[in-house]
């Protein structure tokens, strides 16, 4: 049976674990919150770490601290923001809308590994100086987030524009029919397709950075409504600046620390990227799926790696299943745009009372972006393999074919042409030549007209 210790705080006895590293106020939460079962994401408990750690090193560089309590704060806060302790951070992601008990959780795990050190440190009185629940926690969410973002999303897109860019320039010149309204359009190439593609992971990789570049201003030195009572306001700027070189980030202090602590209006907005991002992948994923449907009786233009069986009836068959996971992962990250603007919304005039799972779905959303990139990458891009009889195929049975004659014979006149094909089952081309002078075109012009790579856009096909 688990063995339990008794710890006294403000508001009595409380029974901890005899094994664990923090105190009453932690297991007055876990208590308190027996909701989902899930604690909020270990990267936030490194952040709130790495904020306790530098903070700690500037007071005592001010003498707020004895030096040998500073160091010993800052060396057990080190161990936290470097994940050696993760198992102490049980409270649920649905708590105290300020993210308060974790943020004493923190302070209590930091006190206890101090007392091991044999240094005795008071969570409120020595690693809470100066700071409160209402800066440092919103301090922590745009430190990890940007971390996160800065250390997996960024790479992972510019990673897959890379796949996408080598795979356009690999089918730069293999010709196939275009599409839309999911309908017949004139030719193009199947690395212009990829090539669109390689922007779209372009252009994510941007928007994870404006999403960084939101999340750079930190409420720190705040404390509990943005006056910083009780805070030497030579602290925050010094513990950013400590916050900034670690990182490798501009992180700055924020312009107005009312509004920094009200609003979460800078979460919502690099939210929002991710919410394109997620978009932007549904796009490839579902292309993907589409030009590979098949693979005998649908386009089949091109072949996925074939990774898993598909079917527990079906023989032979093999699903697009890593475009299916981007898919699903872009609807997750949809749902949590929700949630982060409801979150965002529940500011109530000088505090944000919904900060823990707005951090959750921002990590969260920003972690499985770039998984899912990476997976979209490396299972699926990378062995693509192209059906050039096919494309050629489809490309001679269109009717979009007849687009290409209207500067000839007048829009009218390839109308009936395209007309004529669908009735007799011929090719454009057919049609065409079986008609001869009729058309008042040349056999030189309509070889021209006709040339899918003229289309588009290529140098002139020869066969």
């Amino acid at each position: 049976m688990q063995e339990f210790r008794t710890v006294r705080d403000s508001m009595g006895d409380m029974q901890v674990p005899a094994s664990a590293l923090y105190g009453a106020a932690t297991a007055r939460a876990v208590e308190n919150f027996p909701i989902s079962g899930h604690p909020l994401p270990a990267r936030l408990i490194h952040s709130l770490g790495a904020i306790k750690a530098a903070a700690a090193q500037t007071h005592g560089e001010l003498g707020l601290l004895p030096k040998p309590l500073a160091e010993a704060i800052a060396n057990a806060a080190n161990e936290i923001a470097s994940g050696m302790h993760d198992a102490e951070f049980p409270i649920d992601v649905y708590q105290s809308g300020s993210g308060t008990s974790t943020h004493m959780n923190v302070n209590e795990v930091v006190a206890t590994l101090c007392h091991q050190a044999g240094i005795e440190a008071h969570p409120n009185d020595h690693i809470n100086l100066g700071q409160s629940s209402n800066d440092v926690f919103p301090t922590a969410i745009h430190l990890a987030v940007a971390t996160a973002l800065h250390e997996e999303l960024i790479p992972s897109m510019q990673s897959l524009q890379q796949a996408l860019d080598h795979k356009a320039k690999e089918f730069s010149n293999l010709l196939k029919i275009g599409r839309t309204h999911s309908m017949d359009a004139t030719p193009i190439t199947l690395g212009q397709e990829f090539g669109a593609w390689a922007r779209q992971a372009e252009l994510a990789a941007s928007r994870g950075q404006k999403a960084l570049e939101a999340l750079m201003e930190l409420p720190l030195g705040g404390t509990a409504v943005g006056t910083g009572i009780n805070a030497d306001p030579r602290s925050a700027p010094r513990t950013i600046a400590r916050l900034a070189e670690s990182s490798g980030l501009p992180f700055r202090e924020a312009t107005n620390p009312f509004e920094a602590q009200s609003a979460k209006d800078a979460c919502l907005e690099a939210h929002g990227q991710l919410a394109t991002i997620a978009i932007s992948l549904h796009k490839i994923a579902c292309d993907l799926r589409l030009l590979a449907s098949g693979p005998r009786c649908g386009f089949g233009e091109i072949q996925l790696p074939a990774i898993q069986p598909g079917s527990s009836i079906m023989p032979g068959k093999v699903n697009p299943v890593i475009p299916e996971a981007v898919t699903m992962v872009a609807a997750r990250v949809a749902g949590n745009q929700c949630s982060v603007a409801w979150c965002a919304a529940g500011g109530s005039l000088e505090l944000n009372v919904s900060m823990p799972l707005l951090a959750t779905c921002l990590l969260e959303s920003t972690s499985l972006l770039a998984r899912a990139a990476r997976c979209l990458e490396q299972k699926c891009i990378v062995g693509i393999r192209a059906n050039e009889a096919r494309c050629q195929s489809l490309i001679e049975g269109s009717l979009a074919m007849a687009t290409a004659l209207t500067p000839f014979i007048g829009y009218d006149a390839a109308t009936e042409i395209a007309k004529q094909a669908v009735a007799t089952g011929s090719s454009v081309r057919q049609v065409c030549e079986a008609r001869g002078n009729e058309l008042g075109i040349s056999a030189v012009d309509l070889a021209t007209a006709l040339d899918p790579a003229r289309m588009a856009g290529q140098p002139p096909f020869k066969a």
